[in-house]
Order: structure tokens, then C-alpha cells, then sequence
């Protein structure tokens, strides 16, 4: 007997913006955060356009529209960001 495994790659079902974190839930129930401040054009927008993230591509991209600003799901999951972390304060 033969079986096929399809392995599908997760994608967002929602996302949402608190306190400069982006946060996103997948399908395969996950929930992730990440840090604005990790890309380059999210870490000079508002906390009001950051709330404005909109799930697009069939839930493989986030979208800002004002910031003309695209992530993929991929991306995020594989942590490939733009910016190192910031340095703690001693």
C-alpha cells in the first residue's frame, strides 16, 4: 500500500498589532510574535499603522497599504528579519 503525505506550509488566519509587537495565528495553531523594530520600515511606523497589517496572498504575506510594506508568512516562521535584536541595557 502506498501513502502520499502532502506537507502543506502553514499560513496566517489573523494578525493583529499590540505594543510594537506584530502578532499573527496560523493555520496549524500557532500564534507568533515578532518584534516591529526587527524591519526597517516597521520600526518608524505608529502603533496606529502598525494595527493597520492585513492578511493578503491567501495567508502567505502581511501587507501594511500606508507603509507599502509586504512580509512573508515564510519569512517570519524561518526568522529572517531585517534588523538584529536591540541591545539590552545593562
Amino acid at each position: 500500500m502506498n501513502t502520499t503525505v502532502f506537507k502543506t506550509e502553514p499560513t496566517a488566519i489573523k494578525a493583529w498589532a499590540e505594543k510594537r509587537m506584530i502578532y499573527l495565528e496560523l493555520t496549524d495553531g500557532r500564534i507568533l510574535g515578532f518584534p516591529a523594530d526587527r524591519f526597517r520600515i516597521l520600526c518608524q511606523a505608529s502603533e496606529n499603522q502598525l494595527k493597520t497589517v492585513q492578511i493578503e496572498v491567501w495567508g502567505y504575506a502581511l501587507r501594511w497599504e500606508e507603509l507599502d510594506e509586504d512580509l512573508t508568512v515564510s519569512g517570519i516562521i524561518a526568522g529572517q528579519f531585517q534588523l538584529p535584536l536591540p541591545r539590552q541595557a545593562a
